[in-house]
């Protein structure tokens, strides 16, 4: 069941990126949740190609359509699927090199794993598979919004070596990412990543960095030791990304260079029967358990795979051969990663909240009263 994630709330993905439709199965999912297709619609605009000059040119609208667990504008409890069909499928610009393992990429693996692998565009292990996540994490989200008030915002912190300042995680809104085409919330700093971006496409080639994602309003007790951590989660909800390649919580690997006296997170009373920390080095998590702090949790993205430059490789038949790929490709993954990366954090923080509930709600009743 490698296409399904999730305990509670849990999902099935399935699709191709030049096959007939990508989409999703959402099972668990509480019933009378308001949700409609504008919602979902909204974060896979986000998602979807053909943005910017700075994304792939391939020109889908990936307009969803929901077939099942919803009426009425509420979810049924039933399991909801959601399907996007593909508009601008091209795999004749992947013929030339259907026999052909690209570098980097999972054509390979794929061939050495079932004897057999889909060559148009990636087939399944394409990033157009995480159309079916983007879907089910706008649904987890509002499950999100409605129980606990979280906001879940990332947005591109790097770019190669480009770094954006620190922002303000109390304040940084949805809004801010967006107001520009690589989604970094300090103007200046996405001007010049733009402007590697655009310099490195026109080389053919491609380049990575990283993605940050605070989530405010998370309550206190989410996470199942010991397997189950709530950051054990949340790093294989993000390395099951396309391209990604590292994981940090709270400090990360910068607090390995510290002491344990200027790591610690000193407690306090942050009010009547509310205990906060001075300061977040955590993330949000301790113990593998939410602790009421802000989550804060980055990922790194590699280089696009796809470069449009000869390379050295080997074909199915044990030949090496020379290849210069084709098609139509991101030449920076980050921009496009942003809604990914929230709705895997979505999608475990929500699982996570109904574990939670359904723990609580197993605890031993009350002793009866004796009879009189």
């Amino acid at each position: 069941m490698s296409s399904s994630f999730g305990t509670l709330f849990r999902i099935t993905t399935f699709g191709e990126s030049h096959g007939g439709a990508v989409g999703v199965v959402v099972d668990g999912c509480p019933p009378r949740v308001p949700i409609t297709e504008e919602e979902i619609q909204r974060d896979l605009d986000r998602r979807r190609p053909g943005q910017s000059r700075i994304t792939t040119a391939r020109a889908e609208q990936d307009r969803c359509q929901i077939l099942s667990g919803v009426f009425e504008g509420h979810t049924l409890g039933t399991p909801i699927a959601v399907v996007v069909h593909n508009k601008d499928a091209r795999a004749s610009d992947y013929e030339p090199f259907k026999d052909v393992y690209r570098p980097s990429h999972a054509d390979y693996t794929y061939d050495a794993k079932f004897g057999i692998r889909n060559w148009r565009g990636g087939g399944r292990a394409s990033a157009r598979e995480t159309i079916g996540r983007v879907a089910a994490g706008a649904i987890a989200r509002k499950i999100l919004q409605l129980q606990c008030g979280a906001e879940i915002v990332s947005w591109v912190s790097r770019v190669q070596d480009i770094e954006t300042p620190p922002p303000d995680l109390d304040a940084l809104t949805a809004e801010d990412v967006d107001a520009n085409i690589v989604r970094c919330p300090d103007g200046p700093t996405a001007e010049r990543m733009i402007d590697r971006i655009t310099e490195i496409k026109k080389q053919g080639d491609t380049i990575g960095g990283t993605v940050d994602c605070v989530i405010r309003g998370i309550p206190p007790g989410l996470g199942e030791p010991v397997f189950d951590k709530l950051e054990a989660d949340l790093a294989k909800a993000m390395i099951s990304l396309p391209a990604s390649k590292s994981f940090e919580v709270g400090s990360g690997l910068a607090g390995t260079y510290l002491r344990g006296t200027e790591h610690n997170d000193p407690f306090y009373m942050a009010g009547p029967g509310k205990v906060g920390t001075r300061t977040n080095r955590s993330g949000g998590i301790q113990g593998g358990i939410s602790n009421g702090e802000h989550i804060y949790l980055r990922v790194g993205f590699k280089p696009v795979a796809t470069v449009l430059r000869p390379q050295q490789t080997v074909n199915s038949k044990g030949e090496e051969v020379e290849l210069t790929a084709r098609g139509r490709h991101d030449p920076c993954v980050l921009p496009r990663a942003v809604p990914m990366l929230e709705a895997m954090a979505a999608l475990v923080l929500c699982d996570h909240l109904l574990r939670q509930k359904a723990a609580g709600s197993l605890s031993p009743a009350p002793e009866a009263e004796p009879a009189q």
